[in-house]
């Protein structure tokens, strides 16, 4: 295994880890998919069997070998998470929404330059089919000059989606600063 290769840990494997990340990590010849959070679970044993298990986010940026961490927690944490990593002097690709106040955001990207790593949020919209479509009608002019476009994905769940610890933050840390 050349020394080029960013061996990464994943900080959770519901949805986005099994879906969006571990599979593109797996995939791409310049990462491997070194470490995987599950606190209880084992699921990611069947399909990632070279990457290690870690109970917990704590355990895997604590690991020296991992460069890179993936933080696809619920966003409430990815403050903590995050800056936890960076101080651990490893390079992160967080979800979004990036932090819950802006002066978190702000804070971690002061740490991040003053410690010369990579911090990126994570976009995967940008190659969606539907993205990509309204990309070729604006490249192509289409429609003629655009003078104002917005465009919207929204998610419409009328009821408690079932899962604690994504929903159970005071909806009011959202609007602070």
């Amino acid at each position: 295994m050349s020394d080029n290769i960013i061996k990464t840990g994943i900080c959770s494997y519901g949805m986005s880890g099994k879906l969006f990340h571990a599979p593109f990590i797996e995939a791409h010849p310049g990462f491997e998919l070194a470490g995987i959070v599950e606190r209880n679970n084992n699921d990611s044993r069947e399909r990632y069997p070279k990457s290690k298990l870690y109970r917990s986010v704590e355990e895997l940026i604590a690991d020296k070998d991992l460069q890179l961490i993936v933080v696809n927690t619920p966003t409430h944490l990815h403050f903590e998470q995050v800056k936890m990593a960076l101080i651990a002097g490893k390079h992160v690709v967080v979800e979004k929404p990036f932090a819950v106040r802006v002066k978190e955001a702000e804070e971690l990207s002061e740490l991040a330059r003053e410690k010369n790593l990579h911090l990126s949020v994570y976009q995967n919209r940008r190659y969606d089919g539907d993205f990509r479509a309204v990309k070729k009608v604006v490249e192509e002019k289409l429609l003629g000059e655009l003078r104002e476009v917005e465009i919207r994905y929204d998610r419409y769940r009328p009821g408690y989606g079932g899962k604690p610890q994504k929903e159970n933050y005071p909806a009011q840390a959202l609007f602070m600063t």
